[in-house]
């Protein structure tokens, strides 16, 4: 099963990862993403929300137990999936950690990045006035629900921007313009903003708190060593903590599309 989101959906260029004659693959759109119903709806849309849909999947499909493959908020669902269903769980691979913690939240969306993007973050905190009371993405989000369908556009983009230009290393606008045009960028935007406003629906520590529940699960990570918006030694910690893990750390960014990334994800999959 593959996941991964808020809001991205999957692609085409996911199933890249897997040879067809050997995996059976479940790809999901996660409510209000992509392909799914309502577009860019909140309305009943939290992490419980999620985790019970995977488990409607699995119990429509008949399928008792899966390996679980995850990017990113990818890897805090699929935690929080095992956490919650470690007997439906055969294994995680899980590319690039995001806790969904108050540290992993407040790097993202706080200056965490600003050493090494100064004109990015600057850009991004930017569309946000000073004498506003919200935090950057409660701003942003209610412009995305609340504004004009000139500022709604603007401010969808503008998140989506700011994301794609610090995940890869050495990223051209050109690659940026072109990454942004190849999915709905408004269901990305909307429903990130949405769970990083509201601590992704869990409780502060909830997954370095539980880890105990996956001491049966054997757990593969791989990390980018440069990677800004999920920093290195998250992934570390969670290792750390964890009975049967085994950690990749590849000199690459956040991106999946890095050749580093890339070829260790193929690798552990022919396995």
């Amino acid at each position: 099963m593959c996941s991964c989101g808020p809001g991205a959906g999957f692609s085409e260029q996911d199933k890249r990862f897997f040879d067809f004659k050997k995996h059976k693959v479940i790809f999901f759109d996660q409510r209000g993403s992509s392909k799914s119903k309502p577009f860019g709806c909140i309305k009943e849309n939290t992490t419980r929300d999620l985790v019970d849909d995977i488990n409607v999947l699995l119990k429509h499909l008949n399928i008792p137990k899966v390996n679980v493959f995850g990017g990113s908020w990818g890897t805090t669902l699929s935690l929080v999936f095992a956490i919650q269903n470690s007997e439906k769980v055969k294994s995680l691979l899980l590319r690039g950690i995001f806790l969904g913690d108050k540290k992993s939240i407040d790097h993202y969306l706080n200056g965490g990045v600003e050493n090494d993007f100064p004109k990015e973050w600057n850009r991004f905190k930017g569309n946000v006035p000073k004498d506003s009371d919200l935090s950057i993405s409660e701003y942003y989000l209610d412009q995305m629900l609340n504004g004009t369908a000139e500022n709604r556009t603007f401010y969808c983009y503008e998140w989506v921007f700011y994301e794609i230009s610090i995940f890869k290393k050495g990223i051209t606008e050109m690659e940026i313009e072109t990454i942004i045009q190849e999915f709905p960028f408004e269901s990305l935007a909307i429903m990130e903003a949405y769970y990083l406003s509201n601590n992704c629906f869990i409780e502060e520590n909830y997954i370095l708190n539980n880890t105990n529940t996956l001491d049966d699960i054997p757990v593969t990570i791989i990390h980018g060593k440069q990677d800004s918006i999920c920093p290195v030694e998250h992934a570390e910690t969670l290792h750390n903590k964890l009975k049967r893990s085994i950690v990749y750390l590849e000199d690459a960014g956040h991106s999946d599309t890095e050749p580093a990334i890339e070829k260790r994800i193929i690798e552990v999959l022919k396995k």
